[in-house]
């Protein structure tokens, strides 16, 4: 290896390290999502509005009458699927989900997708580590969510079976923190 690449290796494994031992990613003050920067002052609502990827999760929530729980003190560890996840749900689930007749189930189907609690990327998966390679955590619904590592790469198994991956991690936020995913996590039936 030439010496810069060598160099640059130990630099970017340095700095890996550091990243670790604090818990944080400091290139991550405020991450880019959906378009948006999330601001680390802001509250897990006042950042969504701002990202065009969450648009029928804040409408999902406001339909709910979560908000202002979610602008609350908290903390809270908030997996948040984006727009592409809740149109690969069968035709019509988002639709009737919103209908005020299924508010109970909507907010069943929201809070399935809350922790109580702030839980960083680091903490998340030396869990799944210590616990041997599945963890597994109650969340605000009541039903369970099941994390493994597949590479560097943290999936989240539901009570349905389904499995979502965490694509933008560590978006911290004044009252808990929000993970990304790819897939909307549903409770067992």
């Amino acid at each position: 290896m030439k010496l810069s690449t060598t160099l640059r290796v130990l630099g970017v494994s340095a700095m890996l390290s550091m990243t670790a031992l604090s818990g944080a990613v400091f290139a991550q003050d405020s991450p880019m999502v959906g378009g948006a920067a999330m601001m680390a002052d802001k509250d897990i609502i006042d950042n969504a509005v701002n990202s065009a990827d969450h648009t029928t999760l804040v409408a999902a929530v406001q339909a709910a009458g979560l908000v202002e729980t979610l602008k609350g003190a908290g903390p809270f560890t908030v997996f948040a699927p984006v727009n592409a996840a809740f149109e690969a749900l069968p035709a019509g689930t988002v639709d009737t989900l919103l209908m005020p007749e299924n508010k109970d189930q909507l907010v069943g189907v929201l809070t399935y997708h809350v922790i109580a609690g702030k839980i960083a990327a680091a903490d998340l998966v030396k869990a799944i580590q210590d616990a041997g390679g599945t963890y597994t955590a109650a969340t605000v619904q009541g039903g369970e969510l099941s994390f493994m590592l597949d590479g560097d790469m943290v999936k989240i198994t539901d009570g349905a079976g389904g499995v979502a991956t965490v694509t933008i991690a560590d978006v911290m936020q004044s009252n808990g923190v929000i993970h990304v995913i790819d897939k909307v996590l549903l409770p067992a039936s």
